[in-house]
C-alpha cells in the first residue's frame, strides 16, 4: 500500500481529485495501488471450476473427438496435451501445445468449406479422402460468393489448408450444389462427426488455426496481479494454473471468470472508487469508432464470418447507413445457425447479416440472436460489470443518444482499469521456451482486437 498510513479508500479519493476532472482516465497513483493490493492476492485464492477439475484434450484426439468432448461437458476451451511429449518429460511447455477453443474449430470448418467450394466450382480438385456428403454440404456453404469476396476468402481460408491437407485433380468425388442443399438438415455436429476430414484430422493439426492460444501457466503461489495483467496485455482468453510437482492443470482462470468475481466486490473500497466511475471518466471505450471493426447490415452474412477470420477477433457490431447506427451484433458461434437451419442455408446466395439475424430470431426467437447490449459512456463501470458478469457477454457497445455505434468496452478493457504493468514485470517471469511464446503472444495481441 505504500508508506501512506490512510485508509485506502481515502488514499485513492486523493489521487482522482490530483489529477482533476478536466484528465480523463484511471491515475497512475490509483493503478499503483491497486497492483500492489493484486500483488498480495495468491491465484490459490481464485474460485476451482464447477465441475471440479480441467477437461483436457489430446493432440491426437480427432476434431469430431474434440467437438464431442467440449460440448459433452458445455465448455467453451480446453488445454490441448502433446501426443509427443515423453510421460518423464517434466517441462509443461514440451507437456502442453497451446489453448483450443469452439470457435478455432468453427472457423477451421470454415476453412475446408472455402477448399471444398473452390473444388466444386472448378470442378478440377477435390480433399484427398473427403467423402461426398461432407465436400456437398460443407463446400456449398460458400458456392454462393463470386468476384472479389470469394477470391479474398479463398486467398485467407484456403491456402495453408490446402498445403497441409493436399488436393488432387479428380473432381469424380465432387456432389452437385442442389444435390449438397439437402445435406444441410442434417445436425451440424453428425457432419463433423461422421465425415472426413473432420474424424480423421487430428487437434494438434490446427495449432494455427485462429483464435488458438499459447500455453502460458501459472502456478497457485503466483499473484493475482499477474493474472490480470496477462489477461488485459496479452488478450489471452483463459490462463491455465499447474501443478509442477504433478504436472497437471489444476485450475483456468477466464476473462469472464474474473470479470464475474470483480462483481462480487461491490461494497469494497478499491472496487467501489473506480465502479463509481463513468467509462468516460475511466478513458473508456479505448476503441473508438474509427478503430471497431464493424459490418455493414447490407454485407452477405459469410463475408462477415470472413471478417472475424481476418481480424482475429470473436464477435461484429453490425451497422446500418453512413450514420453508424447500430442495429444488431453477430459473433463466429452463430455460424452454426447457418449450418443447422436449411432454411437460412437455402438463402446463402443472397442472405444478408440483417436478414440472417431476423431469420434466426424467428427461427429460435428464445435460443438465438439476442440484441446488442449496449450503454453510453456516461454509465458507471459497476454497471457495466455487473451487465457483461450477469449475461456472460465478452464485450458491451457504446453508443450516443442517437443509437450511433461510438466504441466498444471489452473484458480485457475492464480488467485493464484495474492494474498495470510495472516496469519489466514480465522479463524474468517467463523462462526458456516460455519467454518465446510470451512474445509470440504480445506479437498476436498487438495484430488483433
Amino acid at each position: 500500500m505504500g508508506s501512506d498510513d490512510k485508509p485506502m479508500e481515502e488514499q485513492l479519493q486523493a489521487l482522482w481529485e490530483e489529477q482533476g476532472e478536466m484528465i480523463v482516465g484511471v491515475p497512475q497513483g490509483v493503478r499503483d495501488l491497486l497492483n500492489s493490493a493484486f500483488a498480495q492476492v495468491p491465484v490459490l485464492s481464485f474460485p476451482k471450476l464447477p465441475y471440479g477439475k480441467v477437461l483436457e484434450i489430446s493432440g491426437d484426439a480427432s476434431i469430431s473427438e474434440a467437438v464431442h468432448l467440449l460440448a459433452e461437458f458445455n465448455i467453451f476451451s480446453a488445454p490441448v496435451r502433446n501426443p509427443s511429449a515423453s510421460s518423464t518429460d517434466s517441462s509443461l511447455s514440451m507437456q502442453y501445445i497451446g489453448i483450443v477453443d469452439y470457435s478455432s474449430i468453427i472457423l477451421w470448418v470454415l476453412e475446408q468449406a472455402e477448399l471444398a467450394a473452390a473444388a466444386i466450382a472448378t470442378g478440377s480438385a477435390t480433399f484427398v479422402g473427403v467423402g461426398a456428403g461432407a465436400l456437398g454440404a460443407l463446400g456449398a456453404l460458400v458456392l454462393g460468393l463470386s468476384g472479389p469476396l470469394a477470391v479474398a476468402g479463398l486467398t485467407t481460408f484456403a491456402v495453408g489448408a490446402a498445403i497441409a491437407g493436399g488436393v488432387v485433380a479428380d473432381a469424380r468425388g465432387a456432389k452437385s450444389p442442389s444435390s449438397a442443399a439437402d445435406a444441410l438438415g442434417q445436425d451440424f455436429y453428425k457432419v463433423i462427426l461422421e465425415n472426413e476430414p473432420f474424424k480423421s484430422t487430428k487437434v494438434s493439426e490446427i495449432t494455427r488455426s485462429y483464435r488458438w492460444a499459447p500455453f502460458l501457466p501459472i502456478q497457485q503461489n503466483d499473484s493475482m496481479l499477474t493474472v490480470l495483467l496477462m489477461l488485459s496485455k496479452f488478450r489471452l482468453r483463459s490462463i491455465p494454473v499447474v501443478d509442477i510437482d504433478n504436472n497437471i492443470v489444476e485450475n483456468m482462470i477466464t476473462q469472464s471468470g474474473v470479470v464475474l468475481g470483480l462483481s462480487q466486490c461491490r461494497g469494497r473500497d478499491w472496487y467501489d472508487n473506480l465502479a463509481g466511475k463513468s467509462l468516460h471518466q475511466l478513458g473508456l471505450p479505448v476503441m473508438k469508432s474509427n478503430q471497431v471493426v464493424s459490418v455493414d447490415a447490407s454485407k452477405l452474412v459469410l463475408e462477415a464470418f470472413i471478417l472475424m477470420k481476418e481480424k482475429h477477433i470473436g464477435g461484429l457490431p453490425v451497422v446500418e447507413g453512413p450514420e453508424q447506427h447500430l442495429v444488431g451484433s453477430i459473433s463466429v458461434c452463430d455460424v452454426h445457425f447457418l449450418l443447422l437451419q436449411p432454411e437460412l442455408f437455402a438463402k446463402r446466395k443472397e442472405l444478408t447479416v440483417m436478414n440472417f439475424i431476423k431469420m434466426v430470431t424467428e427461427i429460435e426467437p428464445e435460443t438465438g440472436m439476442l440484441p446488442p447490449t449496449t450503454c453510453e459512456n456516461t454509465a458507471e463501470l459497476g454497471n457495466v460489470i455487473d451487465t457483461l458478469a450477469s449475461k456472460k457477454l465478452p464485450r458491451i457497445h457504446i453508443v450516443n443518444k442517437n443509437n450511433q455505434l461510438v466504441g466498444v468496452v471489452t473484458l480485457r478493457d475492464i480488467i485493464g482499469c484495474f492494474v498495470s504493468e510495472p516496469k519489466d514485470y514480465f522479463d524474468d517471469y517467463f523462462g526458456g521456451v516460455f519467454k518465446e511464446t510470451l512474445l509470440q503472444a504480445e506479437d498476436a495481441a498487438n495484430k488483433s482486437e
